[in-house]
């Protein structure tokens, strides 16, 4: 598990931002063209580490299949600008090939952005092979991470039965159990994409239970509201019954 303090570039004001938050745009999108990836591609070897986080940070922006063994070898690179570039390259540019060079370096990176970044390629990528390291994030990462491992585990609805299956004990116990409201609410949110493509069975009804006890008892308001959305969104009877009858009494 790791430690909340232990990261030199996270704090507790910044620490669920965006991967990218802390670097400024490329370019500004509705002034300048993307860049071009002929002029991008050399630079991903440039000896420069400035000059290797634009070129990566350039492929945020575009999709070009030669610039995925680059950024996979950049996902080691020594400076962790470009391994957080490096990562959300290869989530604007998923391939098979990056799924286990992303979860190795998601074990092992010491920097919480680039763990940031990691996840949410992970999500992207749509792989089964993902759905064991998101689990595991979200249970034992710092904050920012779990945030953004429940929003990736939602991804598994794109894999199949079984990779969702998968995907909602962690995501309930995070709904359930997570210290940080924002987990909680994207943890909702994940289950309610996950719902939408399950049968009626035990595994449905687990999850429906969840979001019903998030929704009547949970502290925070946030929590509620996005798990009222997740309910409403996947239509179940017995979720709908519940919201119109706490709204009636005036719970809310």
């Amino acid at each position: 598990m790791y430690d909340e303090d232990d990261l030199s570039l996270l704090d507790a004001e910044v620490e669920l931002e965006s991967p990218l938050d802390k670097i400024e745009p490329l370019t500004a999108e509705s002034e300048v063209p993307k860049p071009d990836p002929e002029e991008m591609l050399p630079l991903l070897e440039h000896p420069q580490p400035q000059q290797r986080m634009l070129a990566a940070r350039a492929f945020c922006d575009i999709e070009d299949a030669r610039a995925t063994p680059h950024l996979i070898r950049l996902l080691t690179d020594t400076c962790p600008l470009v391994r957080v570039s490096a990562a959300y390259g290869l989530g604007r540019n998923p391939s098979p090939d990056a799924v286990e060079p992303l979860i190795n370096q998601l074990g092992r990176d010491w920097n919480g952005y680039v763990r940031k970044g990691v996840v949410w390629a992970l999500g992207n990528c749509r792989d089964r092979r993902c759905l064991a390291p998101l689990a595991n994030a979200l249970r034992t990462d710092i904050s920012a991470v779990r945030l953004w491992a429940a929003s990736s585990l939602a991804q598994m609805a794109q894999i199949g039965y079984e990779a969702v299956v998968g995907a909602i004990p962690p995501l309930i116990e995070a709904l359930v159990q997570d210290p940080v409201a924002a987990v909680r609410s994207n943890s909702a949110w994940a289950i309610g994409q996950l719902c939408r493509e399950l049968p009626s069975n035990i595994v449905y009804a687990t999850a429906i239970d969840a979001l019903i006890q998030a929704f009547a008892e949970d502290k925070d308001l946030g929590v509620r509201e996005d798990s009222k959305a997740a309910l409403l969104g996947v239509g179940d009877p017995r979720g709908l019954q519940l919201i119109e009858i706490l709204e009636q009494e005036g719970w809310f």
